[in-house]
């Protein structure tokens, strides 16, 4: 029986790759309603599902050429919602695939193509798209889609995480179908998607007991088949990809009790793994100031008092977040757990902008005493058409934006590379983080002389500095290099207050601003905003 298959999805291929070769449509027997989606890969297997509007036997065709696909995977029974593991694969190869049933070829197609994961610790070039809040289905979201499709042209995508919020307004099944399935069939066919689970998705599903729209849709591994130890549960996992080990967390309902059995599984996983480069992801951000802030809401500060401490003890060296619709993204930061007020300027292993042109790259030490120290925390929620608000000042933050876009990294050896990729195709914000035996000494952030009240940095403080405090404020922060500078109120934030009292200062009577002010020095308050960079008071 198996063999006459064989023969019959044989001469269902070829009438398949005929069509396509001829640019004629192929017309399945019924309706394929979604997919094909990749799920789980690891260097030697992969979960292909699918969903049909008939229930029938679920097949898959492999092979290391488009044709003939040579080797079969089935699962007996008939369902709609099919599933099958594909394994026994090569680490890094690309493979062709077809989904079939029993009667025969469902579907075929030129992109129907994937690639194995290669060896564990292997160290090539890994691309990672990231994409936070995405779920809301609209020109927006597809505008930052065909942005990062456009920069991605000729680099294929290794790895896909999706930072919750991934369907609008409520995670069901409908909200998906639009805002995933619809929206990047392409992708979904040929990457495996890797997603985290957001509050938006709790509307409809249950993290604890494992029920609902989100845990139907997505296969995520249970059992550490992908690599690191084994979760017990889809609502948190870890995987390996390369020289990387990646940790998702459910920060919406694990998050809030300090004794749950998802804390015991990441100390485990974060002892067991001993890739180069960790980086976790979940939907909370641990520090932000956008939309949701940091130091008021409980699952943000729950990731950042448990989660962050755990994380890096562990060496994390980035971490990625939505929730807040905003792109928002830190300095070198380690040792960080409290409110934002809280912060201390030696918590900053980089004072720079972390930017091979510019400043230089963050470095991180492999040895000595401070060996893996240093993280860089981002919030990645702008990914879809939600508009976003809040002050975007928070300290340990570099750049900040409402800008909407994608984040995409490209991970070398010992080198990690970001982008942030606006919807329009602009690179709006970079950074290059390196692994190094041995760093040279950090001086504290706040050890840059400045004058306060001279935002722009051109040596006078006038009216010109009011405006780009208010510029600032609204185009997001990083258009400067010395936030210190900007608080001309000296009260630990930018605020429109800031450009206020500029303004008033420009009056006769007017009392003269904190120091350090007229002459450059160093921030005596110590308040953690940064100064990365300050020309005029550079002898």
């Amino acid at each position: 029986m198996r063999r006459i298959l064989r023969s019959i999805l044989c001469v269902s291929v070829l009438v398949a790759v005929s069509a396509l070769d001829a640019q004629e449509p192929i017309s399945p027997r019924q309706a394929i309603v979604r997919g094909p989606y990749l799920q789980i890969g690891t260097p030697t297997s992969v979960i292909v599902r699918w969903r049909t509007l008939v229930a029938s036997s679920s097949v898959v065709l492999i092979g290391d050429r488009p044709f003939p696909l040579v080797q079969v995977f089935e699962v007996p029974g008939e369902t709609t919602e099919h599933e099958v593991q594909v394994s026994g694969l090569s680490p890094g190869t690309c493979y062709y695939y077809a989904i079939a049933d029993e009667e025969g070829l469902l579907e075929a197609g030129s992109d129907f193509v994937f690639t194995t994961a290669p060896e564990v610790g292997s160290r090539g070039k890994t691309r990672i798209w990231v994409i936070g809040d995405s779920g809301t289905g609209d020109h927006r979201a597809a505008a930052v889609r065909d942005a990062y499709y456009q920069f991605s042209a000729g680099a294929p995508t290794d790895v896909w995480l999706m930072l919750g919020d991934n369907a609008y307004n409520s995670g069901t099944d409908v909200e998906h179908q639009r805002a995933v399935f619809d929206m990047y069939p392409e992708l979904l066919r040929s990457v495996v998607a890797w997603p985290t689970f957001g509050n938006h998705e709790g509307y409809s599903s249950n993290p604890l007991a494992e029920e609902g729209f989100y845990f139907d849709i997505f296969s995520l591994p249970t059992q550490g088949e992908a690599g690191g130890v084994a979760s017990g549960t889809e609502s948190y996992y870890s995987f390996d990809y390369a020289n990387i080990h990646f940790i998702c967390l459910e920060s919406d309902a694990n998050s809030i009790v300090a004794e749950t059995a998802m804390w015991d599984w990441l100390r485990e996983d974060c002892a067991d793994t001993t890739q180069e480069w960790i980086i976790g992801y979940w939907h909370h951000p641990p520090y932000s100031r956008g939309s949701h802030n940091s130091d008021i809401e409980r699952q943000l500060i729950a990731m950042r008092e448990i989660a962050v401490p755990i994380l890096e003890d562990a060496g994390v060296d980035l971490v990625l977040a939505g929730h807040s619709h905003s792109y928002e993204r830190s300095r070198l930061l380690h040792g960080h757990y409290g409110f934002s007020d809280s912060l201390l300027p030696g918590m900053f292993l980089g004072c720079g902008d972390g930017r091979v042109s510019g400043s230089g790259a963050y470095v991180k030490t492999t040895t000595g005493e401070s060996a893996g120290d240093g993280a860089v925390y981002m919030v990645a929620g702008t990914s879809g058409g939600q508009f976003g608000g809040g002050r975007l000042d928070h300290p340990v933050m570099f750049f900040s934006t409402l800008e909407h876009g994608s984040v995409v990294l490209d991970v070398e050896g010992a080198r990690l590379d970001m982008k942030f990729l606006t919807r329009s195709g602009d690179v709006l914000d970079e950074f290059t983080l390196l692994k190094e035996a041995e760093r040279e000494s950090v001086e504290s952030c706040t050890k840059v002389d400045f004058v306060r009240g001279d935002a722009n940095d051109d040596g006078s403080i006038d009216i010109s500095d009011a405006i780009w405090i208010a510029s600032e404020l609204f185009d997001g922060f990083g258009l400067g290099g010395c936030h210190a500078a900007s608080d001309a109120s000296d009260d630990g934030s930018v605020d429109i207050s800031d450009a206020v009292t500029v303004v008033q200062r420009l009056f006769e009577g007017a009392p003269p601003l904190a120091p350090p002010y007229p002459d450059c020095g160093a921030d005596e308050t110590l308040d953690g905003l940064s100064c990365a960079t300050y020309g005029h008071c550079i002898p």
